[in-house]
């Protein structure tokens, strides 16, 4: 477990550790706001469209081979980054790094599934969900503290000692699996490609409509024809799936009821969270006047609340419904929501305080069952697939949060508070929606083998 803390922590933070610096990474390398935002995108799209590839070939070769190999690339590609003297090798090693982090993350759940045995396996999935969800939300908090102290090649540097220790121990610890008892079906290169192109043109489309785009993608027509192109291209993919045996993208997976809903409620769970968390700092600074060093403490208070909920959630998962505690969990997070965007015009920061623990405590309570669902619904050769679905829900709710935070951005002209109060407002929307999926569980079944 400790290699797959560490692994998921390095990984899970490079997703938003860089975004503080690409302004000092701009003027260093002599790139436009354009170009370095791409040392974002090429991580994000990179990890997205490679977890379900990853989970697939894992369910065939093995997960721990899958992990140990991603681990490998991406503390190789985080020195490539560290030493890079342009931006175009800094973006090149962001997406191989991106890569990497695909197969940390595509196979993790799976390998704690392997860890821990039925009874306890709540309690394996605590500490899964605490670093995932606390290192998604802790990246600007990390990276200012490094850049207080250090230039930003320390924000990569960081993950070398990192996936070090994660590899050696996973080398020396992690559970050996052969290839999984599935029905014998070629590995398809085309599926593969298929899967890239289907979640690439909706990524950088969506991200165009939502930010304005990059380069060519700062025309709507280029942002909207590249979204047009990726569900044409999904279409085909899915027709192609659904007649397969064992498909890469696991639309078998998908016909168990329990497990679509669960699907569901993590994209709508993490759309509230990422509307809600890229809004507070703006909220916290431009509204309400609070320093930088304040703001980011109280922000802080989000993840600390996670983290104390999770190990609570993990004792409850298997005495309680999965899908009653992340109702109860994302009931209390909507409700923290609508607080916040209750605010009072001068808040003290206090009123600021035991409403995001509200969120964070919410937050914590949901994911741990909602990601025990997920995990134990299919059957255990298919444990690959579910673990790689449970990380392609995480980012399509993020990124479709940062999408519809920018479309809101773009409707008000400044941020007095007014913008971030309707993010806030529509997060709560997302919270009680997912609240509905989590309790529609309720009463149903789900596959443990």
């Amino acid at each position: 477990m400790l290699s797959i803390v560490l692994g998921l922590t390095a990984s899970v933070l490079q997703a938003s550790i860089v975004n503080l610096a690409l302004p000092d990474i701009g003027r260093q390398l002599d790139a436009s706001a354009a170009q370095s935002i791409w040392v974002v995108n090429a991580f994000q799209i990179a990890t997205l469209v490679m977890l379900l590839p990853l989970a697939s070939f894992g369910d065939r070769v093995g997960y721990r081979r899958v992990y140990l190999s991603g681990m490998v690339l991406f503390t190789l590609s985080s020195f490539g980054a560290m030493l890079a003297n342009s931006i175009e090798s800094l973006i090149v090693a962001r997406a191989i790094q991106g890569l990497g982090a695909a197969g940390v993350m595509s196979v993790n759940s799976a390998l704690v599934r392997q860890i821990y045995p039925a009874s306890r396996l709540g309690r394996g999935m605590a500490i899964n969900s605490m670093v995932v969800a606390s290192s998604a939300v802790a990246g600007p908090s990390v990276a200012a503290a490094i850049l207080s102290i250090a230039s930003w090649p320390w924000l990569f540097a960081v993950n070398v000692p990192l996936g070090v220790a994660a590899g050696m121990l996973g080398r020396r610890f992690l559970p050996g699996s052969g290839p999984a008892s599935l029905p014998r079906e070629r590995y398809s290169v085309v599926d593969v490609l298929l899967n890239v192109l289907m979640f690439s043109m909706v990524f950088i489309g969506a991200q165009g409509l939502g930010a304005g785009g990059v380069g060519r993608a700062s025309s709507p027509w280029f942002s909207w024809g590249l979204l047009a192109g990726g569900v044409a291209v999904g279409f085909f993919y899915l027709r192609r799936q659904n007649r397969m045996i064992v498909p890469m993208f696991p639309v078998d997976l998908l016909r168990i009821p329990v497990f679509a809903l669960s699907m569901c409620t993590s994209i709508t769970a993490f759309c509230a969270q990422t509307l809600a968390y890229i809004a507070l700092p703006f909220l916290l600074l431009e509204a309400y006047g609070r320093s930088h060093a304040e703001a980011g403490l109280l922000i802080t208070v989000w993840p600390l609340g996670i983290v104390a909920a999770a190990p609570i959630a993990g004792r409850l998962v298997g005495r309680y419904p999965d899908g009653l505690l992340g109702g109860i969990g994302l009931g209390i997070m909507a409700t923290g929501l609508a607080l916040l965007a209750a605010l009072p015009a001068q808040p003290t920061n206090a009123d600021i305080v035991w409403r995001m623990v509200l969120c964070g405590a919410g937050f914590g309570l949901f994911q741990t069952p909602n990601n025990h669902t997920i995990v134990t619904s299919p059957p255990r050769n298919r444990a690959g697939a579910a673990s790689g679905m449970l990380g392609t829900a995480r980012i399509t709710g993020q990124t479709l949060g940062a999408m519809l935070l920018a479309l809101i951005f773009a409707i008000y002209d400044r941020h007095n508070g007014d913008a971030e109060m309707a993010a806030l407002l529509l997060a709560t929307v997302f919270s009680v929606a997912a609240g509905v999926f989590s309790t529609l569980r309720v009463g149903r079944g789900r596959h443990d083998e």
